[in-house]
This record gives C-alpha cells, structure tokens and sequence, in this order.
C-alpha cells in the first residue's frame, strides 16, 4: 500500500518537525514547508494527499490559501485540514474551504483520527 502524503504548511519549524516526526511514526509520508506561497507548487510537484495549513504562517492568513487551492482547478480537490490556536478559527477555516479543523494544541490521536477520516481510510491502532 503506498503511504499517504501529507503537506504541513506552518512557520513554526518546531511545529512543521514535531508533526513530520509524528506522522511518519503512523505511516505517512510527510512534506513541512514553511512558505505558504509554496503550498500550490508542493501540491502538483510531489503529489501531495491532504494538507495540514495553519491559519496565521508568516503574515499570511491561511484561510486565504485555503480558498486559493479551492478556486484552483488543479488543487481545488486536494482535501485540507486546517489548524489554529485561535477560538474561533474552526468556523473561519470551514468556510474558506477546509475540510476541516483542529484546534491547537491537540492530542495526537486525535489529529490521525481527523487526517484518517479525511482520507477515507480505516483507523489504525
């Protein structure tokens, strides 16, 4: 079975390397760029899965990306999964197009449980 592959969009290199570690312990396949202007690009280049996009990385506003990729023909089926520390960042990401929503910080299982369902696939334990 190939591994899925997962794009982690965030400017905190502590977080982008803490998820790539994380992830890659349940199977995935994972790409962190810190540069939302990338996000587009890594997606057809390394045919990417689902992504992870944080809602405030560098000034830039994440919801923003998000509807980019959804007006986008090439990216516009690419499920994302975005993530804030914000209170009310869940009902912002939703509507800019997100799959869906994590709030920061989260429990790990709970985040491949999300990415699990997003992806169609069973939960494994």
């Amino acid at each position: 079975m190939n591994k899925k592959k997962i794009l982690v969009v965030d400017d905190d290199s502590g977080i982008g390397e803490m998820l790539k570690t994380l992830l890659e312990f349940y199977e995935f396949d994972v790409i962190v760029t810190p540069r939302p202007e990338e996000t587009e690009k890594l997606i057809l280049q390394e045919n990417v899965d689902l992504v992870m996009l944080d809602m405030l990385i560098s000034g830039v506003n994440g919801t923003d990306v998000c509807a980019r990729l959804r007006n986008n023909p090439e990216t516009r089926d690419i499920p994302v999964l975005m993530m804030s520390a914000l209170h009310d960042a869940g009902s912002k990401c939703r509507e800019a197009g997100a799959n869906d929503f994590i709030a920061k910080p989260f429990e790990m299982d709970d985040l491949v449980e999300k990415i699990n369902s997003i992806l169609g696939q069973k939960v494994a334990n």
